[in-house]
């Protein structure tokens, strides 16, 4: 049988009491974990330990959060759970369709900051027994996660992939936003204008690779992917 490594977390986080504790409770649930101080050593250990998922205070010294995500998301697909004591900060995630997976706001509870760390693997991590589908000219690997468009990768992040991924297993199907978080985002926050923003990005990929007509919005109900190529 072979043996897989337990999930490895980066915690990047300037106050020490705060990353000890959050350590302190993966270490419990079994994970690994490293420690960044702030974004320069955050961007090197994220290249040096290649860790399965980041969680990455807003605020850093050096560096900040939405830099080192920025950087992140331009190498790959790592997910990224953002940590925020502002407002005005989810407001900027959402605006700028910066490619966080999930965030959670300080004050927090550990055991709930580590039931979402669980939810985002939970999300990226597909069953072996998942297929390949092609639907609207796209080819989508569930085991590796990526999507294709004539044989070209399409370079998504996990929330976006996921969002695809829903509506190509159900061609034609009109979802609503809350039933898109409820399938794509379960044990998130996050709002529906989220999803929003999530879609407007993958429409926008998907033209920049010659998909223009696939992923339709039905004005007051949703969203929909349309296999035309199939009609």
């Amino acid at each position: 049988m072979t043996h897989h490594p337990s999930p490895l977390v980066l915690v990047v986080e300037d106050e020490p009491n705060l990353s000890e504790v959050l350590e302190a409770y993966l270490r419990r649930e079994g994970f690994r974990t490293e420690r960044a101080a702030n974004g320069e050593s955050a961007l090197r250990l994220f290249r040096a330990a290649k860790p399965d998922l980041i969680l990455l205070d807003v605020m850093l010294p050096k560096v900040d959060g939405f830099e080192v995500l920025r950087q992140v998301r331009g190498a790959g697909n790592t997910p990224v759970i953002m940590v925020t004591a502002r407002v005005e900060d989810i407001d900027r995630l959402v605006g700028l369709r910066m490619g966080a997976d999930d965030y959670v706001v300080k004050p927090f509870n550990p055991p709930e900051v580590i039931e979402r760390v669980k939810a985002v693997l939970r999300r990226t991590r597909p069953t072996d027994a998942e297929g390949s589908l092609k639907v609207a000219g796209l080819e989508i690997d569930p085991r590796g996660m990526e999507v294709t468009v004539a044989g070209r990768p399409l370079e998504l992040t996990l929330s976006e992939y996921r969002l695809l991924e829903h509506l190509a297993r159900h061609p034609g199907h009109v979802f609503s936003r809350a039933e898109l978080l409820a399938a794509c985002l379960p044990d998130s926050d996050a709002l529906e204008r989220t999803v929003d923003a999530h879609v407007n990005s993958v429409r926008r990929k998907l033209a920049a690779a010659g998909v223009t007509d696939a992923l339709d919005t039905v004005r007051g109900a949703g969203y929909r992917l349309m296999d035309r190529a199939a009609g």
